[in-house]
């Protein structure tokens, strides 16, 4: 599928998509961790309103739709990198075995919660960030330099 083609699907493709994200929100919610003192700490100065509800899963491989249409999309976009280390579904994260401690990233994954948050929750931030990684791709895309940024500055 290439870029003309997944704009063109894109009304079509984000609902797939919140779908999907919605069903690995729920697991990693009922499966993961809360944050601990110091990443409440790190939430709530990246933005997080409401850090309690953040919950981190650990995992072996971060994971990708399975539907043929989203996968194709995903593929079209290079919207995640080829062996991403988090994904952040709202107020879940998945977070890789190997990068468990990795504070970055972690804190990466929780702008991306604020995001949502003031986005208004999964649909409206899917909605943009998916815009943004395939009209812009996924390192310019606006919503991941905020992301890069944010977690240097709290970091330092």
């Amino acid at each position: 599928m290439e870029t003309g083609s997944l704009l063109a699907k894109f009304d079509l493709l984000v609902p797939l998509a919140t779908g999907w994200a919605a069903e690995q929100e729920e697991q990693i919610l009922c499966n993961g961790v809360p944050l601990s003192a110091a990443q409440i700490d790190d939430a709530r100065q990246a933005g997080v309103k409401e850090p309690e509800k953040v919950r981190l899963l650990q995992v072996e491989k971060i994971p990708s739709p399975t539907h043929p249409v989203l996968q194709a999309a995903c593929q079209a976009t290079n919207f995640v990198p080829a062996q991403p280390r988090g994904l952040t579904i709202q107020y879940g994260v998945f977070v890789r075995s190997d990068c468990w401690s990795d504070r970055p990233l972690i804190v990466h994954e929780l702008v991306h919660t604020a995001q949502y948050e003031r986005l208004g929750g999964i649909e409206p931030f899917l909605r943009r960030y998916l815009f943004e990684c395939a009209t812009m791709g996924y390192r310019a895309a606006t919503m991941e330099k905020e992301a890069i940024t944010t977690a240097a500055r709290v970091c330092a």
